[in-house]
């Protein structure tokens, strides 16, 4: 008798040796596995005279629909906006249409609020081609973009381009008094 139970322990013990990580194996397959997010930005021109601005991107994989938020924050101007260009870099191939770009006063969400437009700013919103397929988007707000503590954000609804990378886009702006724009910033989005 105490051998058999002896017995039947061992084989216990050999048959949870086998079931436990087997359970733990097969529960992979019923759960989709996330992505994990890296904390890292690569930056072409690491000069001090290069500024990492904010962006939100709804969505990374290629030829996705997305809708890419650019913001503008207090701190990345120091005076009235009269005038905004967005500069697209060359590989980024997709269609833009003035319809599907807006400015926006914005909050920008975190851990426990979504980002969201608040107010949407009138303005007119210019395509530029340039015959070196340089494209860039001008937008003239019907009021300047005030100096206060609002954030503010250029809106971008697009399909993804076909290639994956790291895709630059800068950012000037015309301040009130000046006739000349100058630099406010990069942001640097990435396509999987």
């Amino acid at each position: 008798m105490l051998k058999r139970t002896k017995e039947l322990t061992l084989n216990l013990k050999i048959l949870r040796f086998f079931l436990v990580p087997s359970i733990l194996f097969s529960a992979s397959f019923f759960y989709p596995l996330q992505d994990v997010k890296a904390g890292l930005e690569f930056q072409w021109d690491q000069s001090s005279g290069y500024r990492k601005l904010k962006w939100l991107q709804k969505q990374s994989k290629k030829r996705f629909r997305n809708t890419i938020y650019f913001f503008i924050r207090p701190i990345d101007r120091n005076a009235e906006l009269l005038k905004i260009n967005l500069a697209i870099p060359k590989t980024f191939n997709s269609t833009l249409k003035k319809e599907k770009i807006s400015l926006c006063k914005v909050r920008i969400g975190g851990f426990e609020d979504r980002t969201k437009c608040l107010e949407d700013i009138p303005a007119d919103i210019e395509i530029n081609t340039d015959e070196s397929s340089l494209r860039s988007i001008n937008i003239y707000p019907y009021r300047p973009i005030p100096y206060s503590k609002d954030s503010y954000a250029i809106v971008l609804k697009v399909i993804n381009p076909n290639k994956r990378g790291l895709y630059q886009f800068h950012s000037y702006g015309q301040p009130k008094g000046k006739s000349m724009s100058s630099y406010l910033g990069s942001w640097t989005i990435v396509i999987d």
